[in-house]
């Protein structure tokens, strides 16, 4: 029980951002919570928060084990949703909202699916390659790609994703190959605009030079657009260079359609998520679509019959 209190009272102040915060959320007091954290790290043997008088932020070991740690939460309180609910239906309304793109392709069939399941349960589903403001606007949960950034959201990695540059073999031919990432600014290149969820640019890591980082650029061209499907249609008319999940493009770039670039420089397989608000129960509802998309994302045959 002291280990389970150590581990929530962890996931609150990381989420929350702070030992008052996550105090409320759990109903205890500060200095409670602020004992519960130590005698973690105690028995870690390792610093999982740099704490000062204005803030708290996680170090990189406290970074890798949050993920583990919500992932736990949420299988327990799944668990415990099983046994108690004794065999009730599950009922009442979700609101889901994804990516436009990915959600066209990979959620809304598994919305259908998952009604056929569980008939009792209506889905609202709601496509938008904007940054949603999930809690604002009153969604359950929302599945994302990609790099996430800080929120008090709870994230369960569904799956693995990568993105590549891509272009057809005759705008190659006409404008050239580029060779690096900088050469991308002399080509056009096809982006998502300065309202959609891709903040942070284009990701590259050197496979050639030892102990690279991942750069993120953001390259421009005469074209943007909000949603991503048209960024592909152009890049398959031969209007430029595009920046796409493997999960859009790997049909094309089977049939040579679309050529990869800059392969030597691909960055590191970011994540598809399932992301919700932190509460204290979870409605069964929402914890069984939570299973059913790490269920079909977690097998293989899944990627390969809809790729």
């Amino acid at each position: 029980m002291d280990k389970l209190k150590q581990i929530e009272a962890f996931v609150a102040v990381a989420t929350r951002g702070g030992l008052t915060a996550a105090a409320t959320q759990l109903q205890t007091a500060p200095i409670m919570v602020g004992r519960r954290i130590d005698a973690l790290e105690e028995r870690l043997g390792v610093k999982l928060l740099l704490r000062t008088t204005r803030r708290v932020s996680l170090t990189n070991e406290g970074s890798a084990y949050l993920e583990d740690c919500q992932r736990l939460l949420t299988d327990l309180s799944a668990a415990e949703a099983s046994v108690s609910a004794g065999g009730v239906r599950a009922s009442g309304h979700l609101r889901v909202t994804a990516p436009a793109g990915f959600g066209r392709k990979h959620v809304a069939p598994l919305v259908a699916e998952f009604h056929l399941a569980h008939p009792d349960v209506t889905v609202s589903l709601n496509l938008s390659d904007r940054v949603v403001d999930m809690v604002g606007e009153g969604f359950d949960c929302g599945v994302r790609v990609g790099d996430l950034p800080d929120s008090s959201l709870v994230s369960v990695r569904l799956a693995d994703n990568r993105r590549l540059c891509v272009a057809t073999p005759r705008y190659l031919s006409r404008h050239g190959t580029p060779k690096s990432p900088q050469e991308l600014h002399s080509h056009a290149c096809l982006t998502l605009s300065s309202d959609a969820s891709q903040t942070r640019g284009w990701a590259f890591k050197s496979e050639v030079k030892k102990n690279a980082q991942v750069q993120y650029m953001r390259p421009s061209g005469p074209l943007d657009c909000s949603d991503g499907q048209v960024l592909h249609a152009w890049c398959l008319n031969d209007y430029g260079i595009a920046w796409r999940s493997i999960w859009e493009v790997q049909s094309d770039i089977a049939s040579g359609k679309l050529v990869t670039l800059l392969d030597d420089y691909a960055a590191p397989p970011n994540g598809i998520y399932v992301v919700y608000a932190q509460r204290k129960h979870i409605p069964l509802r929402l914890q069984l679509w939570v299973d059913f998309l790490r269920h079909h994302y977690g097998l293989a045959s899944y990627w390969k019959k809809t790729s």
